[in-house]
């Protein structure tokens, strides 16, 4: 599926300010850039910077009324959706640099849910069996609603109130997959027909040899996102993170098919 993405952030920013943004579309195998552009006005000096994993950030110091624009082309194909079988893989196996998404980290406390998702999933059978178990609890459990969390909440908090947006069941999917040995990170992304249009948090999980995309809300199609960066959790991967206070004035997100 060819794929345009656009976005547009509006902040202020009362005194210089130092920013780290995540807009750009990854490089990855499942995701060819084609094309893209950044905007920031007024003019300011901006760096992008590419890790390891085809995740890239910019930085720059930005004051004043300012807006920064993004715009890319994708072509993503190459990505496999969830087969209906796949074997979990025993620790000794994983390459070493999976082995983080085993662990609980700031916002997906998992070792206090060992005992729940053992009884819960432990039975439901292979690796992806236990994923779709997983899913389907949460869809079943959890409801999409705005305002009953904040930047604050962890998946424990989702899993006591049973509601949230994106992010909240996206740490809940990743908390119980943990939960059960199964690496799991979020994955920040812009999304095809998700209604309404914004940034969209999903999650992968490892198995099979290989790192699969989820959409923990069934809110938009695997092979419509576009991967922006990936993380342990939302700590890891909000799209703008500064040293100093702003204001946001205006955001528009926009995902369109060619």
């Amino acid at each position: 599926m060819r794929l345009r993405t656009k976005a547009e952030l509006k902040y202020s920013f009362a005194e210089p300010t130092q920013i780290i943004g995540l807009l750009h579309a990854a490089k990855s195998p499942d995701q060819l850039l084609l094309s893209e552009v950044l905007e920031v006005s007024p003019d300011t000096p901006v760096s992008v910077d590419e890790g390891l994993s085809g995740d890239r950030r910019f930085r720059a110091c930005l004051s004043g009324e300012v807006s920064v624009a993004y715009q890319a082309e994708v072509e993503n194909n190459a990505r496999q959706l969830l087969p209906v079988a796949g074997r979990q893989h025993v620790w000794g196996e994983l390459p070493v640099e999976v082995l983080p998404y085993l662990l609980p980290s700031r916002f997906c406390p998992s070792d206090q849910f060992q005992r729940f998702s053992q009884r819960e999933f432990g039975a439901a059978g292979d690796g992806v069996a236990r994923v779709m178990a997983i899913l389907d609890w949460i869809n079943r459990h959890v409801d999409y609603v705005h305002g009953v969390s904040t930047a604050e909440s962890t998946a424990a908090h989702t899993f006591t109130v049973r509601a949230g947006v994106c992010r909240d069941f996206t740490h809940l999917g990743i908390t119980l997959c943990r939960a059960l040995s199964i690496p799991a990170r979020a994955v920040s992304a812009y999304a095809f027909e998700l209604d309404p249009p914004d940034f969209h948090a999903v999650m992968e999980v490892y198995l099979e040899n290989d790192w699969w995309l989820i959409d923990t809300t069934r809110l938009a199609p695997v092979e419509g996102l576009v991967r922006i960066a990936h993380g342990r959790d939302a700590a890891d991967i909000a799209f703008l993170t500064t040293d100093k206070p702003c204001q946001l004035i205006n955001q528009t997100v926009q995902v369109e098919r060619l």
